[in-house]
């Protein structure tokens, strides 16, 4: 049976291509800043269309990228340092069943959710 096996790439318009991309080569890790290629490692992988009014995530923005992450608080530890802003809030933890959050947003501000899913 034919069917999809992951995400092959996320695509999206930037006003600064080159700079935005080193932004995430930097702080995330992602891709390796020439070929825009990245091996992730296998793992969950949440598809979910939110409703249109929804305020998870920026009303002013049709995306939000989420990264799943090993060490959420190291993570934020890193990023804080490189002084980005980091957002936690204990409700979108609920009662941890779907791991721990935190949120930053890139240089264009575009939100990115990080999620360390439960053990």
């Amino acid at each position: 049976m034919a069917r999809v096996t992951g995400i092959g790439g996320f695509f999206f318009r930037a006003a600064d291509r080159s700079e935005l991309a080193k932004w995430y080569q930097q702080h995330f890790d992602i891709a390796d800043g020439t070929t825009g290629l990245w091996q992730q490692e296998a793992g969950m992988t949440a598809f979910s269309p939110f409703r249109d009014d929804s305020d998870y995530f920026a009303a002013d923005k049709r995306w939000m990228l989420n990264f799943r992450v090993d060490d959420l608080t190291g993570m934020i530890a890193k990023l804080e340092e490189a002084g980005i802003t980091v957002e936690t809030n204990p409700e979108w933890d609920g009662d941890g069943s779907y791991g721990n959050f935190a949120r930053v947003h890139d240089p264009e501000g575009n939100p990115i959710e990080l999620w360390q899913p439960p053990s």
